[in-house]
């Protein structure tokens, strides 16, 4: 699934788009402490979860 993460740094926003296996995220009450916590996820892209402000699902219809 794809995923939107919205980082902010110093006041700056920007966001990057990443694909991550949505196994475990019924595990979760939020998609962003998801992003932040499961291990399956932080094995497929680093997540400097300091300035990670926003995750969004991207509707890839």
């Amino acid at each position: 699934m794809k995923v939107r993460l919205l980082f902010v740094d110093e006041g700056s926003y920007h966001h990057e788009t990443v694909d991550l296996p949505d196994g475990s995220l019924e595990d979760y009450e939020r998609l962003i402490d998801w992003v932040r916590e499961d291990p399956q996820v932080l094995k497929r892209v680093f997540v400097d979860v300091g300035r990670l402000c926003a995750a969004y699902l991207v509707d890839e219809g």
